[in-house]
């Protein structure tokens, strides 16, 4: 018997493969994919078997026995998986199968065939030579060139080989391919085959014959044809021709649009396609729908742009609370726009016309196509279209859609939006050409046409959230839209024509910046829209959202409002987000359940107070749902409060530090986060192994400043106040409470290096105190983001003082004035000017323990 050996499986689903032949496979499971994995890191052979069903986890029970040892040649990976070429090398039969690391591997022997007795007896000849003849035959009938079947076919002389040629390139099902594959007897193998062949021939011939007949019934059809245009004829002589008055129509509707030359000439074309066409006939239908798409887009027809900047301020602040830089941003962009369309205006009054240069930015070029503009409102709509493109980047439900409908609004102009969440295919966005079935515009030629005219504001939403596939990149077809060189002659695949764009106001929305491509991103100027604040939600609450909510619930009539108490206590207790979706979901919960009570009647609706309090509205939601942190009750040794940022705003958070001798414990105990042994020397000589432990779920950054602090904390143990008893070999550990979320980010230093050099000297951090600010090794506080944030969340767990790098002095002009007055704050460059506000004095320390004996 021959040797046996263990290679991965390769299962297969709908394909067989035999010896001597090369076939691609496409594998896409992770268990094949480790098989193949394995396979490359050897000697690249895999045990090829095909599976009796197509479950995606195939076992050893759903693979047949016998298989081909087979080698991987060529390899291409893709997102999906792997495309690689296999080469058959011979039969094989599996033992045992075997599942280890996540793949399937089997215990294989290499199985011969069996050949014939008498390889030159009379009667196998006359098998192998009418296998070759039929196989020949086949080959022609399904269309191959008769040289390239001879030559594939001669080129293998052996019989067993070439009833495994054929055989792999017969159409049967798999079943019937795996007994080919498992028979062993060449003889019986090439009888088996000649069957298959001689029924595949067979059937050839019968598709040759109906396809005969469908070429006689085709010419039955065009005869039909004929006679039909010759029934067109006479009706057109009766003057009974609806199929023309409706052509005469569809030229008319066409001919008041002033098309470009370019669509003008597509039109005719298309026009005298319709007329030859029969009425009934599907080209007629095809050439009818693209003529009317062409008629309803707006070639010629504008909105009046109102350049009324101090509407548009009126029109912001009506629609949006707060929000101080985007509107200015948004004002700033539709100022530039009016003064540069009223200069335009003056000098069209003045000449008559304008050269299409006028519009066109200094490092663009002038389109061949572009023609002197002559018509007032199409220089000021162009005017207003001209200049970066905006996007809007933040948080969800921060009102950058709500801001675009304003800005639409503001302008007078059409809106419309289109969302490009999870588009995948470029068809989307371009369009599908017209060869295809069901072909129809993109979403941009759709868009215009809802809109009704040339120059709305368009609104690209969420481009971050593009995707890309086989049919395309999306992302990459919006270039042509969002630049102004060249989307003045925007082609979608299914007009075919030129179409003009540049007088669109294009406006897009993300949620993550860092999701949009490169080009794409260059082609756009962002607009970053933080969270609200608190104050803030409660202001759109009062000013929106109650009386919206409460309108539709039907409390409007019964006068039931909501005190700002109310308002705070939904804002802070129930909602934790950046804009105020959720918060509007619990106001409409709020009134859902007295419209309850008020509907019932009776003892409840004479519960319903006409003014609701904090109290009332804890008891209709129930308890809350958000936990915000409050400030300690004591100045605590070795607790230090810092401060963070998301987008749902930002909060105090408490870093813990304690440090201790091991004594003999010989090394962390498991479960540990992290953990880095290192030599510290502190300074006065004492040196010795550190163990420095970090946990709380902390990212690498957290990390790196925490090994800096204690780095710092060591080497100044002096200066610090730190007894020599707390160094050499100690134990230090780190805590940052709320251990299921992950957290990270370069602020917390300073506060890790508080907590610590608090443990370390034996001195509280005051209670009263929060900080924020990444640490060097020497000591230096360097600056931060999400300064506002912070602070009003310190504000709200009762901070007094807040520590904050020097460099970042002038972010607090971005806190509200209510909160500054509130708050004391200590713009600081070291650790050490952090470390005097942070910590208490030691003669404060020493008398707190005198007066604690001295009660003792």
């Amino acid at each position: 018997m021959a040797d046996r050996q263990t290679l991965p499986v390769l299962p297969l689903r709908g394909q067989v493969i035999f010896p001597g032949l090369t076939a691609p496979i496409a594998a896409g499971r992770p268990g094949t994919l480790r098989a193949i994995e394995t396979a490359l890191k050897g000697d690249r052979l895999v045990f090829a078997v095909a599976q009796r069903d197509n479950s995606d986890e195939p076992t050893g029970d759903v693979l047949y026995t016998t298989g081909v040892i087979a080698r991987i040649g060529q390899i291409q990976r893709g997102l999906g998986g792997v495309q690689l070429l296999l080469q058959g090398e011979g039969r094989a039969t599996a033992l045992q199968f075997v599942k280890t690391e996540g793949f399937l591997s089997a215990v294989i022997v290499p199985t011969a065939d069996m050949e014939p007795i008498d390889p030159k007896d009379p009667a196998f000849e006359a098998l192998h030579r009418e296998t070759r003849e039929r196989a020949t035959e086949l080959g022609e009938k399904r269309g191959l060139p008769e040289e390239a079947v001879h030559q594939v076919l001669d080129s293998v002389t052996e019989p067993g080989r070439f009833a495994d040629l054929v055989a792999g390139y017969l159409d049967v099902d798999v079943p019937q391919k795996q007994v080919l594959l498992e028979t062993l007897s060449v003889e019986e193998r090439i009888r088996r085959v000649l069957v298959h062949v001689q029924r595949q021939i067979g059937m050839l011939s019968a598709q040759e014959d109906i396809k005969n007949q469908v070429q006689e019934e085709l010419g039955d059809r065009q005869r039909e044809m004929f006679l039909r245009e010759q029934l067109k004829a006479i009706q057109k002589e009766l003057g009974d021709d609806d199929s023309s008055k409706e052509v005469e129509a569809l030229r008319e509707k066409l001919a008041k649009l002033d098309l470009p030359k370019d669509a003008q000439k597509e039109v005719e074309r298309e026009l005298g396609r319709l007329e030859r066409a029969g009425r009934e006939s599907m080209e007629a239908q095809v050439i009818r729908t693209y003529l009317e798409s062409i008629a309803e887009l707006p070639w010629n027809t504008r909105s009046d742009d109102q350049l009324d900047l101090p509407r548009a301020v009126t029109v912001l602040d009506e629609d949006h609370y707060g929000l101080g830089d985007v509107k200015d941003r948004v004002l700033e962009f539709l100022a530039v726009r009016q003064l540069r369309a009223r200069q335009l205006e003056a000098e069209l009054h003045e000449t008559g016309e304008l050269p299409a240069s006028k519009l066109v930015a200094d490092d663009e070029a002038v389109p061949a196509s572009d023609k002197p503009i002559t018509d007032t409102k199409e220089a000021k709509s162009r005017a207003m279209a001209r200049g970066p493109i905006l996007l809007f980047n933040g948080p969800p439900g921060v009102g950058k859609t709500s801001i675009a409908k304003s800005i639409a609004r503001a302008l007078g102009r059409e809106y419309v939006r289109i969302a490009l969440g999870g588009v995948r295919d470029e068809a989307d966005i371009r369009g599908h050409r017209r060869t295809y079935v069901g072909a129809m515009p993109g979403r941009i030629i759709n868009g215009m046409k809802s809109a009704g005219t040339r120059n709305p504001v368009f609104l690209l939403d969420e481009v971050d959230k593009l995707g890309s596939g086989f049919q395309g990149d999306p992302a990459s077809a919006l270039l042509e839209v969002l630049d102004p060189a060249q989307n003045n002659s925007f082609t979608d695949h299914y007009l075919g024509v030129p179409f003009d764009l540049s007088e669109v106001l294009f406006i897009a929305t993300s949620n993550f910046i860092q999701n949009i491509p490169g080009p794409l991103l260059d082609r756009m100027e962002v607009v970053e829209f933080s969270g609200y604040t608190e104050r803030e939600k409660a202001g759109i609450a009062t000013q929106y959202l109650v009386p919206r909510q409460f309108d539709e619930s039907g409390l409007k009539s019964a006068g039931i409002t909501l005190t700002p108490d109310a308002v705070m206590t939904v804002v802070t207790q129930y909602t934790r987000e950046a804009g105020v979706r959720q918060l509007e979901r619990q106001i409409g919960a709020v009134a859902r359940k007295v419209a309850r009570k008020l509907a019932a009647g009776g003892d409840d609706a004479a519960t319903v107070p006409k003014v609701l309090d904090s109290g009332d509205v804890r008891e209709l939601l129930g308890r809350p749902r958000v936990h915000p942190e409050k400030i300690a009750e004591t100045d605590t040794i070795g607790i230090a409060n810092g401060m963070y940022y998301t987008p749902m705003g930002g909060d105090i958070m408490f870093v813990e530090a304690s440090v201790r001798r091991p004594g003999t414990r010989t090394g962390p105990k498991s479960g540990v986060a992290e953990t880095a042994v290192e030599t510290i020397s502190d300074g006065l000589g004492v040196s010795g192994p550190v163990s420095l432990i970090l946990t709380g779920q902390l990212g690498d950054v957290m990390k790196e400043s925490a090994r800096a602090a204690f780095t710092y904390a060591t080497n100044n143990a002096a200066s610090l106040g730190i007894p020599t008893n707390r160094l050499g070999a100690v134990e230090a550990h780190i805590h940052v409470p709320a251990g299921a979320i992950p957290k990270d980010g370069p602020s917390a230093g300073i506060a890790i290096a508080t907590a610590l050099v608090s443990e370390m000297s034996g001195r509280p951090v005051r209670r009263d105190v929060s900080m924020t600010g990444e640490i060097t090794l020497r000591g230096r506080v360097l600056p931060i983001g999400g300064i506002k944030e912070k602070v009003l969340g310190a504000h709200r767990a009762g901070i007094k003082h807040v520590i904050i790098p020097k460099a970042n002095e002038a972010d607090l002009e971005d806190v509200p004035d209510e909160v500054r007055q509130t708050l004391t704050f200590h713009p600081v460059q070291t650790l050490e000017e952090v470390l005097k506000v942070a910590l208490v004095p030691q003669s404060e320390v020493e008398r707190v323990i005198e007066r604690e004996l001295a009660a003792l």
